[in-house]
């Protein structure tokens, strides 16, 4: 019998579509562990803001990349490629299939495509971009960037200082904008990659959304957010859910004004994933509100020409 090829099967969407169930299922179905790609699920202090699979989840299949990290510690997608690519070949040794799941673009990517190689920024101007930063805050940030870096601009998430932040430190570093420093020529990998989206009508996945941030107050997210308040200045912390709830804790609104903007803010997360997904001409999408289909099916339709991965699989 031939072997199967070694192969990398990467479950995406945007929040709220149901990836982490799917991800089980498919796993528990080819008996083999996941990877998560969420970059804020990595953190331990957060998991029910960051909806991270809960520990009977993670008893149904061996997971990596979840809750491996402080939210006191720095992390990003080079990092994390670079781990994750340590991990895969000791995974790929006893798995002929590996799970990669997650919605954090740029993390999907690192494992992907790979990251391109930015040049160092010096102490000097970190300490500058920084120092402006702090005395100043977001809004100084967000028109540096649009004034240096337009087309980064049309593409970042503005609310994130971090990101504003490195785009502003490379383009004061090398005097280029940082978009152009970003090739985006793939790297070459060793197992294959068979992507899937998952999706589902607006409508019905911002019903989810909104329903799940329900759930998570009630699960006891304000209490979480209160636990780690003292580290809302972290990158970590600086994420849908966590934002809002600090400003309300600040007085800038109520409990229930919190909720709505979590509830907003994530619908409009979900609308900046499916664009970035979509524009991947390799993705195969899946509509999971077609409640008529079989597991089965969807298994196949996830392995994609399943006959040449599994020989002797039976789904």
């Amino acid at each position: 019998m031939r072997r199967a090829v070694k192969t990398l099967l990467v479950i995406v969407g945007p929040t709220g579509v149901g990836k982490t169930e799917v991800s089980l299922r498919v796993a528990e179905a080819l008996g083999c562990p996941i990877v998560n790609a969420d970059s804020r699920q990595v953190y331990r202090e957060i998991p029910i803001g960051t909806a991270a699979p809960t520990a009977a989840e993670q008893a149904r299949v061996a997971h990596y990349f979840v809750g491996c990290k402080s939210v006191v510690e720095d992390y990003n997608a080079g990092q994390y490629e670079r781990d994750v690519m340590a991990l895969l070949p000791r995974l790929f040794a006893e798995h002929e299939t590996v799970v990669l799941t997650g919605g954090s673009m740029l993390y999907v990517d690192a494992v992907c495509k790979g990251l391109d190689e930015i040049p160092t920024v010096s102490a000097e101007v970190q300490q500058q971009v920084r120092g402006r930063y702090a005395e100043e805050g977001l809004a100084w940030l967000q028109q540096e960037v649009q004034r240096r870096d337009p087309a980064y601009w049309e593409t970042v998430d503005r609310q994130n200082p971090q990101r504003l932040i490195h785009c502003l430190e490379v383009s004061m570093q090398t005097g280029k904008p940082y978009s152009a420093l970003r090739k985006g020529v793939a790297k070459a990998r060793d197992f294959r990659i068979v992507k899937v989206g998952l999706t589902r009508p607006r409508e019905e996945l911002y019903e989810r959304i909104n329903r799940r941030v329900e759930q998570m107050m009630a699960a006891g997210m304000e209490e979480e957010a209160r636990a780690v308040y003292a580290y809302r200045k972290q990158n970590s912390l600086q994420t849908v859910g966590y934002r809002e709830l600090f400003a309300y804790m600040d007085g800038a609104y109520d409990r229930a004004r919190a909720v709505e903007l979590i509830q907003q803010n994530s619908r409009r997360y979900a609308k900046r994933q499916l664009t970035w997904f979509r524009r991947d001409a390799e993705m195969r999408w899946v509509d999971l509100s077609e409640e008529h289909m079989p597991l089965e099916k969807i298994l196949k339709m996830l392995l994609m020409n399943e006959q040449d991965v599994y020989e002797t699989m039976d789904i």
